[in-house]
């Protein structure tokens, strides 16, 4: 298929080149000339704007950091609503609310086009690897056509409902796996000063419901091992967990842990940890403990 990928930062540029190596032909843009110089070395085109990208693509795909980006790029001068086909799809990939969403969904059906959004979930490893969980809402017969597409980035699929529910799930996975990050490391600093072993606390929990994947995977990974490289960098946690909120309070429902979760981000913002991985968030329990936790090599927790 022809192919539009407008964003080619963290996420976004592994993305699109495991569309290259899909066999789809791809147009690309982004603000960074060098990101663009990389994906046209693996043999996909360039085009000057996003209009000139969606003339170009039977599917146009956006991957942007924040819902304003999204909004410019698709809706804006020069934008993808300018230049979008009858009969072709939009895909927004980036991580926004539902209800900007929605409105841009209305813009494009205008046109004669459709859209879905298609959050992603996991790390920049994963989207390497093309093993992104995708969490896609929009209508059937629309994403059963760009099955091809979409396989070629993730391996997890999930039709989460209409559009605008891929951004509701991935938000609410992002503020409860922020909330179980945040506990988790609370829960190990605490035993480190009180003197337990890390070794012996991850035998432990291994073994009852307090048992995570921030445990088992994104811990050992990276903070406990005193690798805080951004897998998934603190302002985009931030910047997931300050939309989720928003949307549980439009929905009138109370999320008390979640806006803990949040304030701890929020420190870690005012700390200048922005670049840096979520689980960063370690490092301002230890300050505060007094105490350092880290892994002996082979001691990452089994599943």
């Amino acid at each position: 298929m022809n192919v539009g990928f407008i964003g080619l930062g963290t996420m976004g540029a592994p993305m699109a080149a495991n569309l290259v190596k899909g066999g789809h032909r791809l147009v690309v843009s982004d603000v960074q000339p060098a990101a663009v110089a990389r994906l046209t070395a693996l043999g996909a085109s360039s085009a000057a704007n996003s209009r000139d990208i969606a003339a170009a693509s039977d599917v146009v795909i956006t991957m942007l950091p924040d819902a304003p980006d999204v909004e410019r790029v698709a809706l804006g001068p020069l934008g993808v609503i300018e230049g979008i086909r009858a009969g072709a799809v939009y895909i927004d990939m980036s991580t926004i609310d539902p209800a900007t969403t929605r409105r841009l969904g209305a813009a494009i059906v205008a046109k004669g086009a459709s859209m879905l959004d298609s959050p992603v979930g996991k790390t920049a490893d994963a989207a390497v690897a093309g093993t992104l969980t995708l969490m896609v809402g929009g209508d059937a017969d629309v994403i059963a056509r760009c099955r091809p597409v979409l396989d070629c980035m993730g391996t997890d699929f999930f039709h989460c409902g209409e559009l605008g529910a891929g951004q509701t799930m991935k938000l609410i996975n992002n503020l409860l796996a922020t909330a179980v990050s945040e506990a988790s490391i609370e829960a190990l600093v605490t035993g480190a000063k009180s003197g337990l072993a890390l070794e012996t606390m991850m035998s432990v929990l291994r073994t009852t419901m307090a048992w995570n994947n921030a445990l088992a995977v994104a811990l050992p990974k990276r903070p406990l091992a005193g690798d805080f490289a951004p897998g998934f960098m603190m302002k985009l946690a931030h910047k997931d967990c300050r939309l989720a909120l928003a949307m549980v309070e439009s929905l009138g429902v109370t999320a008390p842990v979640g806006r803990a979760a949040f304030a701890s981000v929020e420190e870690a913002m005012r700390r200048g940890l922005q670049d840096d991985d979520v689980g960063a968030l370690l490092k301002l329990r230890e300050e505060s403990a007094g105490v350092e936790v880290r892994s002996h090599p082979g001691v990452a927790a089994r599943p």
